[in-house]
């Protein structure tokens, strides 16, 4: 029998390892479907596997039209997976998934609010001041959805804002404008009285959560006619502002969090072809 208690060890270095909760959660339903597969195919124990089974396993993703990028986040689980195996578990001798290479994945780049779009998307969210804030501070910083949610009252700090550190991501401090203070100030003087620390509160006094935020912000997606637009565009749009506006990379790799600038860098080329006048947010 498939020793299933090695998944559950593999979890345990990934948690560990500070990995994201996301990744964590994606990568365990990606072995759960590669098991189901040895199972079904007769294989028995995991030194049984051989690239051979791992080529067969890809096949059957791409048969069940699973998308390119979805079957690259599969190589890359079974790759950390047999990785695991051999370096810390050492029940293996290699790694059956070393030379298994990533199917191409043509690259459409991040999606960019157009002035027009984001305006809109102001204008959906204005009669709610916490909504609002949420809005235009991730306009203003191009903070990630998380981020936003992990945000205490105490971090605010006026013309500043402390970002704590969760997961991979390092803590940092980042500049507010003005348009940003403001909308944050307007929600101070509504937001309810509890003793939660969280900034960002629900009208019982409970934190935001992440869900939450999403939910809100597709919502007024939607009420502003913006169509196939995600949360990450906002941030993502951002990055674009800055960029356009000169801003140093590394500048703004510092401001966004981002780990190496390179990824930073990478915008430059999908804002070649961008239709955006370099106005800052803030004057809108």
């Amino acid at each position: 029998m498939l020793d299933e208690k090695l998944k559950d060890k593999f979890k345990d270095y990934l948690l560990e390892k500070k990995r994201s909760r996301y990744t964590i959660l994606a990568y365990s339903k990606d072995l759960d479907q590669f098991f189901e597969f040895l199972k079904e195919n007769n294989i028995k124990d995991i030194k049984e596997v051989k690239r051979e089974t791992v080529e067969a396993f890809l096949r059957s993703l791409f048969k069940r039209k699973f998308l390119p990028k979805t079957v690259s986040r599969k190589i890359n689980t079974l790759k950390t997976f047999f990785r695991f195996l051999v370096n810390e578990l050492k029940v293996i001798p290699a790694s059956p998934a070393a030379e298994i290479t990533h199917p191409r994945i043509p690259s459409k780049g991040p999606r960019f609010l157009s002035r027009l779009e984001y305006g809109a998307l102001r204008d959906a969210v204005r009669d709610n001041p916490r909504t609002y804030a949420v809005v235009e501070l991730m306009l203003q910083t191009g903070l990630r959805i998380g981020e936003v949610a992990r945000l205490r009252l105490e971090d605010y700090k006026g013309k500043q804002l402390y970002v704590r550190a969760f997961e991979s991501h390092e803590a940092r401090t980042i500049p507010l404008n003005k348009n940003a203070q403001r909308a944050l100030e307007e929600y101070l003087k509504i937001r309810p009285k509890s003793d939660n620390e969280a900034l960002f509160l629900t009208r019982k006094g409970t934190p935001l959560s992440i869900r939450n935020i999403r939910a809100s912000i597709n919502r007024a997606f939607a009420k502003a006619g913006i169509e196939n637009a995600t949360v990450s565009d906002i941030r993502h749009t951002f990055i674009a502002q800055q960029l356009l506006q000169g801003t140093p990379v590394i500048v703004v790799s510092r401001i966004v969090g981002h780990k190496r600038t390179e990824t930073t860098s990478r915008y430059l080329d999908y804002l070649k072809n961008y239709d955006f006048q370099p106005k800052h947010l803030s004057e809108l």
